[in-house]
């Protein structure tokens, strides 16, 4: 009598790659963030997601290239939801204000994208450097920002000596100036930056600095 033939378990990683994949970036994302890109470990970042180094490098190639898509995951989903605001078919001042309140309300309640950036200027941007996907999503932040100055400017409402990357670089500063130093500030002033009773009135002093700032005879 023939022995019943034993049918080979299929690895449900085989079935959803992506979703094994999501499952890696989402785990790396806070292994990077948290350690750094030198203190990071991939076998520590296999253990928690029930999958191998092996099948880490064989997605990624290497550590710098699975750090890399985890940059480029972050930045590709605070872009992507920038351009699900509609702009276009708001007035230059309220444009402008939304952006900024979006960018506040996006980097406090993504520690994580502001630690990966933290961590990129101490590597001087030794890896997003070589990086033309970060580089491209980043356009079209400034291609918006473009877009509302160009018709503040137009209507007689904007300042016209404050271009684009200027205005990405103050909305920007602001948000991350809360989650970078956050610690340090609570510790020498005794505030916290993002205690969430003050969220709502920080998210409005963000819209209006920038607003204040590119509004016509501002100085």
């Amino acid at each position: 009598m023939t022995a019943p033939q034993t049918v080979p378990r299929e690895d449900p990683r085989r079935r959803d790659p992506e979703g094994t994949k999501e499952d890696i970036l989402r785990v790396a994302t806070a292994e990077f963030a948290t350690e750094g890109f030198a203190g990071a470990r991939v076998d520590q970042i296999a253990a928690e997601t029930a999958t191998t180094k092996r099948m880490i490098y064989y997605y990624f190639g290497s550590k710098e290239g699975l750090y890399l898509h985890v940059i480029e995951a972050a930045y590709d989903k605070v872009r992507s939801l920038e351009q699900d605001i509609d702009v276009g078919g708001m007035t230059p001042v309220a444009a402008l204000r939304q952006l900024a309140e979006f960018t506040f309300d996006h980097h406090t309640s993504h520690e994580d994208f502001i630690r990966l950036v933290q961590i990129e200027n101490i590597h001087r941007a030794e890896h997003i450097s070589h990086s033309s996907r970060i580089r491209e999503l980043n356009t079209t932040a400034i291609d918006t920002l473009r877009s509302i100055i160009a018709r503040g400017v137009q209507e007689g409402v904007f300042r016209t000596d404050i271009d684009p990357l200027d205005a990405h670089m103050m909305i920007s500063s602001y948000s991350i100036f809360a989650v970078a130093n956050r610690h340090t500030f609570n510790a020498v002033f005794g505030r916290d930056m993002l205690d969430p009773s003050k969220h709502e009135f920080y998210r409005s002093l963000a819209g209006d600095m920038i607003v204040a700032t590119l509004t016509r005879g501002a100085s």
